[in-house]
């Protein structure tokens, strides 16, 4: 048992704290569960090793897995974090090793993973007995030359290693016999980890990878079982089998969790109205009086702060009444105010909270983990919170609590992750980095700073506490946006709502051409080679001869094709599709800051704008797209500016038309190609961050545009229902304003049925449009080729038209505000919205 108070006993103390004002919205208790076992057959050895490490049994679900790969099958294993996947592929790996029964690829998609997952095969090996081994291979970007010619002549039972170094050191040495020929011949097993990571763009280039392998390993009659672990998503078999490119048919899903999980306390807490809340900055951490003594108990009173009131000093105090919730005769649920009374408005910042809550549960002895969304956020949070712990004298606690990230160097990640297994790091502040299954041990809480966007991260990471059957908490503290108020609204949601569709998009036709390319460098290419590449191949190797990156070669009868660039993987990014970098450049010190893909430099990195960098701020006094350079000079400022779009679509193509209907609600839907054109023309420049009258710069001549061909759909809204809007409004702008809303209310709430971030997709509003009749609202992929992401939420409008005037109506704020229709990727900087019209005209829909 853990030397800390119990889960409920901090719950009810959290509610005493001074600072708490009804911040718990949602309170629940999702019940573990004890193990169901089962016995499996295996080898002496491994029967031996298994028993070394504590391992009596499997569960249920890890022996239903090994059947099926024992039966042939290709495999789905999608439980949640924790339940012991990786057994489902090391048992099958190693028992395959022992045997000499063919040669197992282990494929993640982080450097990460595979040292922990290499860990773990070594200690199994270690273990097997004297008279058994097996060979261990690792190779990522970091793996040296003589470590990868000597994996290369040891040719290990299982080769550990990321989908960049398929692409870029695998796949094109295919055929030497002082590479990898020995791998394609043997190959029996390919696991794929984490395969739910494979969506959107990289997934879209990892699926063509795993088809060029595909077709290496038909040409050396080899043909490897796949066994892909996940995360709960909506469609594992459907996802696995795009991404591999093998038939859904040939997939075995297990997804029913044997594994022992201890009860989980959730809170969702909502930060405070900034109407609602002191106005005074200067009041201190509640836990120090004014002389610096730290207090006991739990009735002090709150730091109504800002990040950098969090160093301030003042006698100030705040009296506050605390609010305690009765439980109800269910132990699972507790009276909490109506779903309905949690109103809109702009919030309190989720960081401070965040940060506050952290202390208070390290404080408690709870070993607790955070996941935020940015790198630099992690550090400033972490320095935060440094502080306030140092101020209630506890140097010790400050001491362990750290920041992870992936920019942090191998030696300190891993130092990290031990720190956390053995209980030294007390408190860690993280992005996505430790979503992914590295085995960080047991921790007792998980704060989630701001909803993941979507309830797979979420699951995911609420997965990393209570390891066993030890009780937990998770934390989630919503952030002042449409998509966490709704969470937090409606937890119903993420609870039983289930899980989102992953997307990927094999087809497109901005990458797919240079994978076929890359092909035809692995392994010539021929027309049989339509069965990985689609019907269309053809068009594509046309192409790729007029611009001189294939040649034709006859060989007797049959047609082949080489690639006339021997470093077409190297050239190839699988990691984004627009290779176009802007160099960030410090004119001062003429040293490089940072490069930036080209949308993103013109929008962030545009003339006057101001950039921050490592904590220091820069303005930008050049832009030259010509040399793709940017010049910036350090500046001490509280300003920040935002920029100002202009954005056009041209519709090329329509694939499907459908009535999307929502109860009674009908709208025409139409899925497409579109070609969108997006320009900065200007921006805005606000003096500090409560600046509310930002001072509006525009550009002589627009910024050189950035134009992609990508898959979207767009609605359109019923001529009487139009005509119904347009008499009732003051203008035409309001109408455009109402659509306006619809659009960011509608692309808010994209994750929840589709695995993606906000920022992914994008959209453009209008009264009219030259090739669609009325009021349009166009919704758009935000990458070349698509990803694949409207088309998987053309299947599921109706529910997400439905969620978006749920969305709108249960805001309770009057004209508009981050919780529901204000968006922060608005070119607009979120001007011309009415969000009563909005709900008006989708009412009238019904």
């Amino acid at each position: 048992m853990k030397d800390r108070p119990g889960i409920e006993d901090t719950i009810e103390w959290l509610r005493g704290r001074g600072y708490y004002e009804g911040q718990i919205a949602h309170q629940q208790i999702v019940k573990g569960q004890s193990a169901e076992t089962d016995d499996l057959a295996v080898s002496a050895p491994l029967s031996s090793a298994l028993q070394q490490e504590e391992i009596t049994s499997l569960y249920s679900h890890q022996v239903n897995a090994i059947e099926a790969v024992q039966s042939g099958s290709n495999v789905v294993v999608a439980t949640p974090t924790a339940s012991g996947k990786t057994l489902t592929y090391v048992v099958p790996g190693i028992e395959r090793a022992i045997e000499n029964a063919g040669k197992t690829l282990y494929i993640a998609p982080y450097r990460a993973l595979i040292n922990d997952q290499a860990d773990t095969f070594e200690v199994f090996d270690d273990e097997l007995g004297f008279d058994t081994s097996i060979d261990i291979g690792v190779q990522t970007g970091e793996t040296s030359k003589p470590d990868r010619k000597e994996i290369r002549q040891t040719q290990p039972d299982i080769l550990l290693t990321t989908i960049d170094q398929l692409h870029l050191s695998l796949l094109p040495y295919a055929h030497g016999k002082n590479h990898w020929r020995w791998l394609f011949q043997q190959l029996d097993t390919v696991v794929i980890d984490e395969v739910h990571m494979y969506r959107g763009v990289f997934g879209s280039h990892a699926s063509l990878i795993f088809r060029r392998l595909n077709r290496l390993c038909d040409y050396y009659d080899s043909s490897p079982q796949y066994i892909c672990c996940s995360a709960t998503i909506g469609n594992p078999v459907e996802h696995a089998s795009t991404v591999t490119g093998q038939k859904e048919s040939t997939f075995e899903l297990v997804d029913d969790d044997g594994s022992a999980s201890g009860d989980r306390h959730w809170l969702f807490w909502n930060p405070p109205l900034k109407q609602d809340a002191d106005q005074d900055q200067s009041i201190p951490d509640p836990a120090v009086s004014p002389d610096g003594t730290v207090r006991a108990g739990h009735e002090e009173h709150p730091p109504e702060k800002n990040a950098a009131a969090i160093d301030t000093e003042s006698s100030s105090t705040t009296d506050t009444q605390s609010e305690t919730s009765e439980s109800s005769d269910s132990p699972d649920e507790v009276v909490l105010p109506s779903h309905q009374e949690v109103v809109g408005g702009e919030r309190r910042s989720h960081h401070v909270e965040s940060v506050r809550l952290f202390c208070d549960l390290v404080t408690r002895g709870y070993q607790t983990l955070v996941f935020t969304a940015a790198r630099q956020g992690t550090e400033q949070y972490v320095d935060w919170a440094d502080r306030m712990l140092r101020n209630r004298g506890q140097y010790d606690l400050a001491d362990s609590t750290h920041a992870y990230h992936a920019a942090l160097n191998t030696g300190r990640r891993l130092k990290l992750e031990e720190e956390l297994r053995s209980g030294d790091a007390r408190g860690v502040w993280s992005t996505n980095a430790l979503e992914l299954g590295i085995d960080i041990g047991t921790l007792d809480v998980v704060l989630l700073d701001g909803y993941p966007g979507t309830s797979m991260s979420t699951f995911q990471r609420a997965g990393r506490a209570g390891r066993g059957e030890d009780t937990c908490l998770v934390v989630l503290v919503g952030a002042d946006d449409p998509l966490d108020q709704y969470t937090i609204r409606d937890p119903d949601e993420l609870f039983e709502g289930g899980a989102e569709q992953a997307a990927v998009n094999p087809s497109n036709n901005s990458i797919r051409p240079d994978h076929v390319v890359c092909a035809a460098s692995d392994h010539f290419l021929s027309p049989r080679d339509e069965d990985y590449f689609g019907a269309d191949l053809p068009d594509i190797v046309t192409e790729a001869e007029v611009n001189d990156r294939l040649r034709r070669v006859e060989s007797g009868d049959r047609i082949q094709w080489r690639a006339t660039d021997s470093d077409v993987q190297w050239n190839t990014n699988i990691r984004a599709i627009d290779d176009r970098e802007i160099d960030l450049i410090d004119r001062n010190r003429d040293e490089k800051l940072a490069s930036l893909e080209f949308g993103a430099a013109v929008r962030d990195a545009h003339p006057d704008a101001i950039y921050r960098h490592q904590k220091q701020t820069y303005q930008v006094v050049e832009l030259d797209l010509e040399s793709d350079r940017a010049l910036l000079e350090s500046t001490p400022t509280a300003a920040y500016t935002r920029a100002l779009r202009e954005k056009s679509i041209t519709i090329e193509d329509t694939y499907e038309s459908s009535s999307a209907e929502t109860h009674e609600m009908t709208v025409q839907a139409t899925l497409g190609e579109f070609t969108v054109e997006d320009t900065v023309t200007g921006y805005l420049r606000y003096s500090d961050p409560s600046d509310d009258t930002p001072q509006e710069c525009e550009f002589e001549e627009p910024l050189e545009s950035q134009s992609i061909k990508t898959t979207g759909l767009f609605i359109t809204v019923p001529d009487d229902v139009e005509a119904m809007i347009v008499d009732q409004a003051e203008s035409q702008e309001e109408y455009l304003s109402a659509l306006h809303a619809i659009e960011h209310a509608l692309i808010s709430l994209f994750p929840m049925e589709v695995l993606c971030d906000r920022g992914d997709i994008g959209g453009l509003s209008t009264p009219s449009h030259g090739q669609t009749s009325g009021g349009t609202v166009f919704i758009h992929d935000g990458h070349p080729g698509g990803a694949g992401l409207t088309r998987q939420a053309f299947e599921q409008l109706d529910d997400l038209l439905e969620k978006t005037l749920t969305l709108l109506q249960d805001c309770g704020c009057q004209d508009g505000c981050p919780s529901c229709i204000h968006s922060p990727h608005c070119g607009n900087a979120n001007r011309s919205l009415n969000k009563q019209l909005a709900i008006q005209l989708l009412e009238e829909l019904q």
